[in-house]
């Protein structure tokens, strides 16, 4: 066996020098570049930060594909014709603050979900928002309202006059109809569903004339300088009795007469000046305080069953689609925050599968008494709706049990109880009337439509009457995107003038 200190240098040896650098680097100027492996530290922020942005862009590209796979699917709605006096279909969107957060978050939600395709099919939409719990709830049900007051139905109301009323009035002078089509509702989000669905009881169920407001105890009068005295007695001050005709008083000097009249004075401006202060701050007391919630609900989840129904109502009502919103704050969650930061896709393909749904409007089924599989989704049932009345239970049906996870999410303070009388819309079961829910319908796609949005991801099939267009290289793609140049589609929209200067050669 060979000895191993042979191998080795001596101590005494000086280092071999290092490797001369290259004479063509070193006359342009360059340093020595040896080219070795990071160190341990480098290696772990690298490997850290690409595996991040590797998911992030790979998820982003993904969501793209997904998304252009459900617009493609439903453009060619907007290719399709229309009369001059017709207005184009109209989706109505049902939008609230997440629990616990603001407004912003859920129209951020739907700009990137949700508006793409309804602008890829050129449909027209109508909002209604709630900041606060219950304002959908209340917006839901003026909406039922005003179509059963435009119905013929009786009541006491006097709607005034807005712009959209004008506006439907002009339409109506002018012989301007909506398009001829199934419409739909879209709802966002499982707290925005719970209103919906409350506001659509109330809406059909509820009478059209708003209750009587709860009566408020009028203060007692209490007479001028009666308050003063009061509480001179509860500082333990006595009233001093009024002066007596018989009691003699003091002579006094002018001098102190003419200061006494003097204080007198004075003090009456500053009674006057006390007096206007009280009055004022009396009469904006006295203002009528303007309504800060939304307006109470015309009847109650226990008062569905003695309801009775009104001529108006249609056998079927508008086929509605829930849409996902998972919403999740604090700290501590921000594994499951980043898991879906870097998983949006998925998301994108479920929630544009829905709103493709509802825009094609091809398939609906009534709602199940479970949760339905999905096979049994891809057949549109249709059934009678049953005019018993009867208040269901909890927990039986699909509206109660929709989007039913997102509400382990909420904020621990939407579950908090509180000692007031407002309702509670997020924390109550949704309770439901069989001969409301009975005529609900959910929007689904179709088998056909299934099968082709799956041809449209491969590539073999593009929209509807149109024939893909040729792949642009990256190169040209960039140089169009940075300013430089145009695509074919736009250099073919542009008008060809002739020689409009009349020369010869031009």
């Amino acid at each position: 066996m060979a000895d191993s200190s042979a191998s080795t240098a001596p101590a005494g040896k000086p280092a071999a020098a290092p490797k001369p650098p290259n004479p063509v680097f070193k006359m342009m100027g360059l340093p020595n570049i040896r080219f070795k492996l990071p160190s341990r530290n480098w290696m772990i922020f690298l490997t850290i930060t690409g595996s991040l942005t590797t998911a992030i862009v790979y998820d982003r590209r993904e969501k793209r594909r997904a998304q252009q796979k459900w617009c493609d699917l439903v453009a060619h709605i907007a290719n399709e014709p229309l009369d001059v006096h017709q207005m184009r279909r109209k989706l109505t969107v049902y939008l609230a603050a997440p629990p616990g957060d603001g407004l912003r978050v859920a129209r951020d939600h739907f700009k990137e979900y949700v508006k793409p395709i309804l602008t890829a099919a050129a449909l027209d939409y109508n909002v209604i928002e709630g900041r606060r719990e219950g304002e959908v709830r209340a917006g839901t049900a003026e909406q039922i309202r005003k179509i059963r007051r435009k119905a013929g139905e009786q009541t006491t109301v006097v709607e005034e006059p807005s712009v959209e009323t004008v506006v439907l009035a002009a339409r109506e002078q002018m012989g301007v109809t909506d398009e001829p089509g199934p419409k739909g509702d879209l709802v966002i989000g499982r707290h925005t569903w719970k209103e919906y669905v409350r506001g659509l009881h109330e809406g059909w169920l509820g009478p059209l004339d708003p209750p009587p407001p709860a009566p408020v105890e009028e203060p007692v009068a209490v007479p001028e300088g009666a308050e003063e005295t009061m509480k001179d007695i509860a500082g333990g001050d006595q009233p001093s009795p009024p002066p007596s005709d018989n009691q003699e008083t003091p002579e006094t000097k002018p001098d102190e007469a003419n200061n006494g009249q003097v204080a007198k004075l004075e003090d009456l401006k500053i009674d006057d000046t006390k007096t206007e202060e009280s009055k004022a701050e009396q009469e904006e007391k006295e203002k009528p305080s303007k309504p800060t919630g939304p307006k109470p609900a015309h009847i109650t989840t226990a008062d569905y069953p003695t309801a009775q129904l009104p001529s108006t109502l249609p056998q079927s009502l508008d086929s509605s689609i829930p849409i996902e919103f998972p919403h999740i704050l604090g700290f501590t969650n921000t594994p499951i925050r980043m898991y879906r930061y870097v998983t949006q896709r998925y998301l994108a393909e479920s929630i544009g599968r829905d709103v493709a749904s509802i825009v094609l409007a091809s398939a609906a089924r009534p709602y199940c008494e479970e949760t339905p599989t999905f096979d049994s989704e891809l057949g549109a049932a249709s059934s009678s709706p049953d005019d018993s009345v009867a208040e269901l239970p909890h927990g039986n049906h699909e509206q109660q049990t929709v989007l039913a996870k997102e509400e382990k999410e909420w904020h621990s303070s939407v579950h908090k109880p509180t000692d007031d009388d407002r309702e509670r819309v997020w924390l109550n079961d949704v309770v439901l009337d069989s001969r409301i829910s009975s005529r609900m319908k959910h929007s689904l796609i179709s088998a056909e439509d299934e099968a082709r949005s799956q041809r449209i991801a491969e590539e073999k099939e593009y929209i509807l009457g149109q024939e893909r267009p040729a792949p642009i290289p990256f190169w040209r793609s960039m140089w169009i995107n940075y300013g430089y140049g145009e695509d074919d589609e736009t250099i073919r929209r542009k008008p060809i003038l002739g020689n409009l200067d009349g020369e010869e050669g031009a």
